[in-house]
């Protein structure tokens, strides 16, 4: 542990900023990984509308 009040002070903010890009790229994964989903969502969606629209043609 350092014993100077400004070297501890430094090594808290380098903690912090650490943390601080650690959540940021965390976040960064998120977001990521919810346009993939919804977009494979919205495919699975656009298909279902298909098949139901084939479905309701042959029935009528």
């Amino acid at each position: 542990m350092a014993a100077d009040p400004a070297d501890r002070i430094e090594n808290a903010l380098a903690r912090i900023e650490a943390a601080a890009a650690a959540k940021s790229y965390s976040l960064d994964r998120i977001e990521q990984r919810h346009a993939r989903l919804r977009a494979r969502i919205e495919d699975a969606v656009a298909s279902l509308d298909t098949l139901i629209a084939a479905e309701a043609a042959d029935a009528d």
